[in-house]
């Protein structure tokens, strides 16, 4: 079984992903490897949760709507592992989660209205975690991405850039969502660098 319907809500800020390419590609992208620990934000119906799951055998997942707990679990039987946290991303101690196990790799398609918070919210826990694969607003991946000099690098580019190597790697249009948003998205990759090379040279 995959990803099951559910009206998205409004106030979660939530479009769900329908677009089988695009799941392919991120999940492709993502690439999972034996021993890797995955973590998904916000799974929603579980259209990138449940190709991951098949794949890699086992996931957890943060989602904070209480009515999708229960559809997730139901769906995930005969799938793989599925741990899910019920709790606010930016509650979560990601350190305290990635343990003495190794580190995490995250992913997720972030809800617009909440994105930049949760970036920052893993770049404190950046010592757990190895990279991460997120879907955000193509104007937010372009100025994550952007190079010194480009029109839209600022506090955004500085502050990620200075912990992590950022690579932009495909949009995604509005159709690929139900309901589709206003604005195109991109799905962008975040290696946290190594301690003795995160700093801001200028």
């Amino acid at each position: 079984m995959s990803s099951f319907k559910a009206p998205p809500k409004k106030n979660l800020g939530q479009h769900f992903l329908t677009d089988r390419h695009i799941i392919d590609q991120i999940v492709r992208a993502v690439n999972p490897r034996p021993g890797d620990r995955l973590v998904e934000i916000g799974p929603g119906q579980g259209a990138i949760t449940f190709p991951l799951l098949r794949k890699h055998g086992e996931l957890t997942v943060i989602e904070f709507d209480r009515d999708l707990i229960t559809p997730l679990m139901e769906a995930s039987e005969g799938v793989g592992r599925l741990t899910i946290i019920h709790k606010d991303v930016l509650q979560v101690d990601f350190t305290r989660l990635a343990g003495d196990e190794g580190p995490l790799r995250l992913v997720g398609n972030l809800p617009y209205n909440i994105s930049s918070p949760i970036l920052f919210h893993a770049l404190d826990h950046a010592d757990a975690v190895l990279d991460m694969h997120f879907m955000l607003q193509k104007e937010v991946v372009d100025r994550m991405a952007s190079e010194p000099g480009s029109k839209v690098y600022g506090r955004l580019s500085v502050m990620l850039q200075a912990y992590c190597t950022v690579t932009s790697l495909f949009d995604v249009p509005p159709g690929a969502f139900r309901p589709p948003p206003k604005v195109d998205s991109s799905v962008v990759r975040l290696v946290p660098k190594p301690a003795g090379e995160i700093g801001i040279a200028d």
